[in-house]
């Protein structure tokens, strides 16, 4: 298991299905990558256990496990290779920051329960943790 994960700010997402249909638009719905210009310093932990936050309008919502750190020579830049599966997550406020952040795993927000979740979506989860009843 990894001594960190790390959280990285979903830039024009409203919510998690933005993240999904970018995702899906591009063809990452199979093999699932982001790109970095910078990798980050502790790459070699994260890759052991350690998974990516999304942060979406101030709020954690989702992890994906991280597979891999791989360089594009050509076109100077990381790809970071994410499992294809989203894990919701507990709604978990964070203010705003460039760049990555590393989280460690007992800051991090607990994954939700797999299974039947009824018609509640991350937007009302995130709601009801903001009003304090969840």
């Amino acid at each position: 298991m990894t001594d960190i994960h790390i959280m990285k700010l979903a830039v024009g997402a409203d919510s998690l299905e933005d993240i999904l249909r970018w995702e899906h638009e591009r063809g990452l719905a199979e093999v699932s990558c982001i790109h970095t210009r910078h990798r980050p310093t502790r790459w070699e932990e994260l890759i052991n256990g350690g998974s990516l936050y999304w942060v979406v309008k101030g709020v954690i919502l989702c992890r994906r496990e991280i597979v891999s750190f791989d360089y594009v020579e050509a076109e100077d830049h990381w790809l970071i290779g994410l499992k294809t599966k989203n894990i919701l997550t507990e709604a978990q406020p964070r203010r705003p920051f460039q760049g990555w952040r590393y989280l460690k795993p007992a800051d991090a927000p607990r994954d939700l329960p797999t299974g039947d979740q009824g018609d509640m979506t991350p937007e009302l989860a995130r709601a009801l943790k903001e009003a304090g009843v969840w």
